[in-house]
Parts: C-alpha cells; structure tokens; sequence
C-alpha cells in the first residue's frame, strides 16, 4: 500500500503521516530525507525528532531508498521535497538526471515485497511563482515527481490547513 500525502508548508502533512503510520505500525520506520544544510535546518530536524518517540524506528538517508529494507514494514518518507533537492543539487540543476534518477530509486523501493509506504511531499507549484529561473525549474521538477508518484499510489491525501481530503 502506497499513501501520498501532499500539501503546502505547515499544512500538517507530517502529524497526518505519523499518526497514520502509528494507527497501522506499533514500531514504524521514519526515513528522514533532509541533509543539515545550516542551523534553521538542524532547528526543523531537531522539532521533527523530538515529535517521536521511542517506537519509530528512525533513518537517515538523503538520496538512495532504494538501499533500505522496507519489507514487512510500515515506513513515512519525509519528504520528497528535500530528498529530490539533494538530487538537484547534486546533478548540478539537471532537471531530467534529476527526475530519472528519482523515478528509477522510487521504482525500486516500490518492487519490495509486503510494504506500505507514507510518503511525504509539497504542492509548491500552488504557492507564489518562483522568482528566480532555478526556482522555476525546481517547482516543474516537483510537480512531475508528484504527479508520477501519485499515479503509483493507492491513496492520495491533500492536506489543507490541518484537514485531510481525499483525493485518491
């Protein structure tokens, strides 16, 4: 079972994952895709550690989902948003490398066998329009990445302002 739960900032995308992963997981894995790029992001890592407790089995990966064991696990991807800015940054804003590359670790997780993935994402391209030609290409990114994992996912759930609608 594969969830795709989108919306904007602090639309309460993550408290929605979490307690859906702990209403089917007693011990559910949250696989954390940030990288600590300065102190505003350690203080976000920090606020979003401290929102679990000792029954999440915690990991840290910012590119390669495809080296985690998610069989027989309820696992939370948080969030495609950073995990595919580690890919821009690191294909030197190559938006097709960019997107191949994310598909194709996608994929692979999703081959697992016994899994039900939450995955986290942001519906930036509903926001102000990017100022700069990097912040374009980066929404189209985006919202490709999101249209191709929704149409994977057994469920999808926009949050607006703290409510889930179901769209999928």
């Amino acid at each position: 079972m594969v969830y795709l739960i989108t919306g904007g900032e602090r639309s309460g995308k993550s408290g929605y994952g979490q307690n859906l992963a702990l209403s089917l997981s007693n011990n559910p894995m949250y696989v954390a895709t940030a990288r600590n790029w300065d102190g505003d992001f350690e203080k976000r890592i920090d606020r979003h550690q401290k929102d679990r407790d000792e029954n999440w089995i915690n990991v840290e990966k910012e590119k390669y989902l495809s080296e985690i064991d998610f069989s027989g696990k309820v696992a939370m991807v948080d969030c495609v948003t950073l995990w595919l800015t580690n890919f821009f940054v690191d294909t030197k804003n190559d938006v097709e490398l960019c997107l191949e590359q994310a598909k194709k670790e996608l994929d692979t997780v999703l081959e697992q066998k016994d899994i039900t993935l939450i995955i986290i994402t942001n519906e930036i391209g509903m926001g102000v329009h990017a100022s700069t030609h990097i912040g374009r290409k980066f929404t189209e990114l985006q919202g490709w990445m999101n249209q191709y994992i929704a149409q994977k996912a057994d469920k999808v759930v926009l949050m607006v302002s703290g409510i889930p609608v179901p769209i999928k």
